[in-house]
């Protein structure tokens, strides 16, 4: 899979969707995650959402406990985009600091 640069908040959606969530405990989620850089808004996230079922990254589930809100889960897919963003997300400091290191002699 070619890597795909995710965003923060991207990133932290599909972080948190390894059991399914609705869109407040996502929210809540990925602000705890991040250590409370990545605040999602309501609109920015349900967009988001919308995009990543639309990519097959995420799916909607049946609420547990019969409830009307919407919860999603992470797809096999987007586990995949998560692994090729940490390879990439790797690769991106080992060569920064390769060069910076270089720069101290």
């Amino acid at each position: 899979m070619e890597p795909i640069a995710l965003t923060e908040a991207v990133f932290y959606i599909l972080l948190s969707l390894g059991e399914p969530l609705h869109g407040y405990g996502i929210m809540q989620n990925a602000e705890a995650l991040s250590n409370g850089r990545v605040r999602l808004a309501a609109g920015t996230l349900y967009g988001a959402l919308g995009t990543l079922v639309d990519k097959g990254w995420i799916e909607e589930v049946p609420a547990s406990g019969g409830g009307r809100k919407r919860e999603y889960r992470i797809t096999a897919a987007g586990r995949s985009v998560v692994e090729a963003e940490l390879a990439r997300l790797r690769e991106l400091l080992e060569n920064g600091e390769r060069v910076v290191e270089g720069w101290s002699r």
